[in-house]
């Protein structure tokens, strides 16, 4: 009789080989959507761009958009408030709940991950931690967001910057690992970020 296995060698019960094919599939279905996704964000067009992204499950606010080059990795957990603008070549991790307030501006090139692999386990698995990144946030260039941080409304994350603890309201943070390097003078904001360039 043919014994199912997984990847460490432990032997599976006919279910639990079943269940974990059926992930698998799943799994290279993503994949594929994925790979299509990330032709379609060279469009140049953000009204086609946005339509693609809340037609897999991406959830974008009014007048917010996502430039080009933009990956995203399982869209249906990650949630877009109004009027924010997303840069040129970011990732976006849907692996766990990523929720991003409105009027939020993030740079060209950022990162943000809510899954990493755990460095003390036997098996090296993975471990999830949500990600919310509040209303009127700047994000600089390059920053990295990681798994499980929370950053408040009206923060600022300097370019490059490695965030791994959260941040709070109106704090200016950079560095690696990211730290407070002052307080943002503008209290309350209410402004609207400017339109969007037509062919990024």
């Amino acid at each position: 009789m043919y014994t199912f296995k997984d990847k460490n060698g432990k032997e599976l019960a006919g279910d639990e080989a079943f269940k974990k094919i059926l992930a698998r599939l799943e799994s290279y279905l993503l994949d594929f959507t994925l790979m299509c996704l990330h032709f379609a964000t060279l469009i140049p067009s953000h009204t086609i761009r946005n339509s693609l992204w809340r037609l897999v499950g991406l959830k974008l606010g009014s007048k917010s958009t996502l430039h080009t080059g933009v990956r995203v990795y399982d869209p249906k957990n990650i949630r877009v408030g109004e009027g924010t603008i997303v840069g040129y070549g970011c990732f976006l991790d849907g692996r766990a709940e990523l929720t991003i307030g409105s009027h939020t501006d993030i740079a060209s090139e950022v990162m943000i991950y809510n899954q990493e692999h755990d460095l003390s386990s036997p098996s090296f698995s993975a471990v999830s931690g949500k990600v919310s990144i509040g209303n009127y946030v700047f994000i600089g260039p390059r920053a990295i967001i990681l798994p499980g941080v929370k950053i408040e409304d009206n923060a600022v994350i300097a370019a490059g910057a490695v965030v791994t603890k959260d941040v709070k309201k109106g704090m200016v943070v950079g560095g690696v690992p990211a730290k407070v390097i002052g307080e943002r003078a503008l209290e309350n904001p209410s402004y609207r970020l400017g339109r969007v360039k037509l062919f990024q």
